[in-house]
């Protein structure tokens, strides 16, 4: 399918593949963080999860030197045909986080990782739900990206991952504290649930994660590019943030 991400600090249409993560407001959010980075030739830019490469695409067009990675072959394609079709050259891999890019370092690190908590503390192997099932608490893949994150970044390098309320702002900021890097909220924003945590509204507030009158999510939870937006039918919001983490 085409995504239009005109709007906003998003790379324009992009393909997206079955199954794989379609640009939202997450995607936007993020995307308008690294536009406020000093990017520029000289800069060297780590994308994780690239997803469909819409990041990826976007930091090449603010002039970096680009790097994507992805675990699953289908967006490791998507990226590429992405890249092609925008006319930028990105180097994209196929692996497993910072583990695909291994004793490297960059200027800026960006992700939007899968981060909704899910029922299931496995998380899934295939399907579209890999894009955004992170665990029972939302954090599998955000806490693996909060460790690697010293170690990938480069002195007065940058971390910018965006991820939802609902998986805990400040467990990520004190993470990253701990491991020795200056954290901020770069940005936040507040959503209209999508069709999947709609489904778990009983699950998150059975994990203490919801209240009756107060939520935070991501709004892609729907990797076939439906609008995370959509109004619900129950008025619940998320709240997206972006994590800016540095590397002194």
């Amino acid at each position: 399918m085409i995504a239009d991400t005109t709007a906003g600090a998003s790379p324009g249409r992009l393909l997206t593949l079955p199954g794989v993560y379609a640009p939202q407001d997450d995607t936007g959010l993020l995307a308008r963080a690294l536009g406020r980075e000093d990017i520029g030739p000289d800069t060297d830019v780590l994308d994780l999860g690239t997803g469909s490469g819409a990041l990826a695409v976007h930091a090449a067009r603010l002039g970096a030197r680009v790097t994507a990675v992805d675990i699953a072959w289908r967006a490791v394609l998507t990226a590429r045909l992405n890249a092609l079709a925008a006319r930028q050259h990105i180097t994209v891999l196929r692996g497993d986080l910072a583990e695909a890019v291994p004793g490297r370092s960059y200027d800026v690190v960006a992700s939007n990782p899968p981060y909704v908590p899910s029922p299931s503390c496995r998380l899934p192997r295939h399907g579209a739900a890999r894009s955004w099932d992170a665990g029972q608490d939302g954090r599998a893949l955000v806490d693996r990206i909060c460790d690697a994150a010293p170690d990938v970044l480069r002195p007065g390098g940058v971390l910018l991952m965006v991820h939802s309320a609902l998986c805990g702002t400040d467990d990520t900021l004190r993470r990253l504290s701990k491991a020795g890097l200056e954290t901020s909220v770069a940005d936040r924003a507040l959503i209209p649930f999508g069709p999947v945590l709609r489904s778990r509204r009983a699950f998150l507030r059975k994990q203490g994660l919801l209240g009756d009158d107060l939520s935070g999510g991501n709004s892609g939870d729907d990797a076939e590019g439906a609008d995370g937006g959509d109004g619900g039918d129950g008025g619940d919001m998320e709240e997206l943030v972006v994590i800016r983490a540095e590397r002194t």
